[in-house]
């Protein structure tokens, strides 16, 4: 069995509902470890309650994908037998960006879900580019990390309608109640071996 590894910067609601998911048999997954570079992190409690390990890994002002920083990453999987073999590495809510080695080490082991129909508002503030730029559908992409910036293969998407009286607030509601959905699928059908990267594609059985 695969083992399932979550990165976290704050409470992790993504991450309770997939460690949920698993809890209750639903994908066939070991939540073996949920790593925060922040220590007051609201998400490592939760992980702890539903009984998954938790490590600290301080960025200490480490920009982001910086290897100094994602080299100590590796140590601590490392120190759990987690391979690039034999686990899944989630991103949830992990406000870093991974280094191109860190990515290139579990090159099509590393997941994210990102608040917008990617290639549509990469990078930070995706709700508030679709606000302004004035679309009246967003919603979110779960894919595999490459080394750009939310550019890899995409796994799955779900749409959510913008009304008029949107607000950013609104719509970031709207689609956390879609990520919540479609990011524990997408573990499910990686678990399950279901999933092939094909170039710029996923291919899904």
């Amino acid at each position: 069995m695969l083992n399932l590894v979550i990165l976290i910067s704050g409470r992790g609601s993504n991450m309770e509902n997939i460690l949920k998911a698993v809890k209750k048999n639903k994908i066939p997954i070991k939540p073996l470890l949920v790593i925060s570079n922040k220590p007051d992190a609201k998400g490592l409690a939760i992980a702890q309650k539903l009984g998954v390990k938790t490590e600290i890994v301080e960025s200490n002002g480490l920009k982001g994908g910086n290897w100094e920083y994602d080299s100590k990453l590796v140590s601590v999987l490392e120190k759990h037998k987690i391979t690039p073999q034999n686990c899944l590495i989630c991103l949830a809510g992990f406000m870093r960006i991974m280094s191109p080695e860190f990515i290139r080490h579990y090159k099509g082991r590393i997941m994210n879900i990102h608040p917008a129909i990617l290639p549509a508002f990469p990078g930070l503030h995706s709700q508030r580019q679709a606000l302004e730029y004035g679309v009246k559908y967003s919603g979110c992409t779960v894919h595999f990390v490459d080394e750009g910036v939310d550019t890899g293969p995409i796994i799955l998407q779900s749409v959510v309608k913008i009304k008029n009286s949107d607000t950013e607030e609104s719509i970031s509601k709207k689609i956390l109640k879609e990520e919540h959905k479609i990011y524990p699928k997408a573990v499910k059908l990686f678990a399950k071996g279901k999933i092939k990267i094909d170039g710029r594609k996923t291919i899904i059985s």
